[in-house]
């Protein structure tokens, strides 16, 4: 069992990163909580997570980070050491004090916001309060990565999208790929969806490859229904040589399959057409 476990700290959820915010607060009031450090599967990392509780609610964030992130801690140090780093980020720092045992250990923060960052994210043309200061301060929201979004020329960018982009892996490197792709993609809200469901750019090269040069929507349309590049592929090698993007979704949706296909065949049924085929599974013709 996990040594945070073992002390009775409470980790909400599994997930490679979760970010729940639901306490309202005064100007004044400062942001205190634990912290947890455990062993993670990436190489070079730990998993680290800062647990805030405030009044009437609590955020909490949880991920890999890099193990040289904290300055000063020897995580391969066997037994057990009293520790005390901060981490720095440009909203503000983490103030950390507690103890490891092989690794693994938990303690006390306090988080000092820096008092020129909201000034400096203003100037840059994006309001921050207290909460979303904190909030880039956890996700490293650094005036370095603002300037690069801003220069990318993206819609609806805001305080809350560059969260958003840190969360989910947005960054100048991804865009500037999706768009030599052949994606002429603007959309602040499109991007983070991309990183959700995993439109990659080499995903839209080898369909473009195959003769479909989709808008943003169906690229995401196509992750959440599995229209892979070896389904199209598959489908094709039945006969189709060219279908719709919205009839692969449909037969996604409806669950015709190449096997499917093939088995219509097999029973001396000769190649109907997609709309048909949509229409038999529906009708439950199997």
């Amino acid at each position: 069992m996990r040594l945070w476990r073992a002390l009775g700290f409470v980790i909400f959820g599994l997930c490679a990163i979760a970010l729940v915010v639901r306490t309202a607060r005064g100007a004044n009031t400062q942001r205190n909580g634990d912290w947890t450090v455990s062993k993670s599967e990436q190489a070079g990392s730990v998993d680290f997570s800062l647990i805030e509780r405030g009044h009437g609610g609590n955020s909490n964030h949880e991920s890999d980070w890099p193990a040289k992130a904290f300055q000063g801690v020897d995580f391969s140090k066997p037994g057990r050491q009293d520790v005390h780093f901060t981490i720095a980020r440009d909203a503000g720092k983490f103030d950390c004090e507690g103890y490891l045992k092989d690794g693994e250990g938990a303690g006390l923060f306090h988080f000092e916001p820096n008092p020129d960052y909201a000034r400096q994210m203003q100037a840059l043309g994006f309001s921050v309060d207290e909460e979303k200061q904190y909030n880039m301060a956890v996700q490293d929201v650094s005036l370095e990565f603002v300037k690069e979004m801003k220069n990318e020329r993206l819609t609806d960018l805001d305080a809350d999208k560059l969260i958003e982009f840190r969360i989910f892996n947005v960054n100048k490197e991804f865009i500037e790929d999706l768009r030599a792709s052949g994606l002429k993609i603007s959309d602040s809200d499109k991007l983070v969806a991309f990183r959700i469901h995993g439109v990659t750019p080499q995903m839209i090269r080898t369909l473009h490859q195959s003769g479909y040069n989709l808008d943003e929507d169906t690229l995401i349309a196509f992750r959440i229904h599995g229209v892979s590049p070896e389904f199209i592929a598959k489908i094709q090698g039945l006969g189709y040589q060219h279908p719709e993007a919205d009839q692969l979704i449909a037969m996604r949706i409806h669950g015709v399959t190449p096997e499917y296909i093939a088995a219509l065949h097999s029973r001396g049924i000769q190649h109907p057409t997609i709309d048909d085929l949509v229409s038999m599974k529906i009708h439950g013709i199997d």
